[in-house]
């Protein structure tokens, strides 16, 4: 996948907003006000996706284009190299799993106005 139809992907998803609160190479991923994703516009195209913490040390040994997350919680965050050899299954699945793991902390009343598609922010 290029940086596009990642971006495409996570913003199909209910409850999503994106902007640039950093810098203007990096476009911040949303749902309900919370971070699940972070994509690098620069020379390196990669995105940053919140992880099971036994689930990304799984990843990262098992893919080179999978790392710890950059200036994220190493724990809970890897970094994917969107220019690697990865599945683009796999990297669906990595966002969608990051996606609802954010969800899922969230309020109740935030999880239930995103799943009904109400603007949460």
């Amino acid at each position: 996948m290029n940086i596009e139809e990642v971006r495409q992907f996570c913003i199909a998803k209910k409850g999503v907003t994106e902007g640039f609160p950093f810098d203007e190479e990096t476009l911040v991923i949303k749902v309900g006000g919370k971070i699940f994703a972070l994509l690098s516009l620069d020379k390196t195209p990669a995105i940053n996706l919140k992880c099971d913490p036994e689930r990304a040390i799984d990843l990262r040994e098992r893919f080179d284009d999978i790392l710890p997350g950059y200036h994220m919680n190493k724990k809970h965050w890897n970094t994917v190299r969107l220019e690697g050899i990865l599945p683009d299954s796999l990297l669906e699945e990595m966002i969608t799993h990051s996606y609802e793991l954010v969800l899922a902390s969230l309020p109740r009343k935030v999880q239930e106005a995103v799943k009904r598609g109400e603007d949460t922010f």
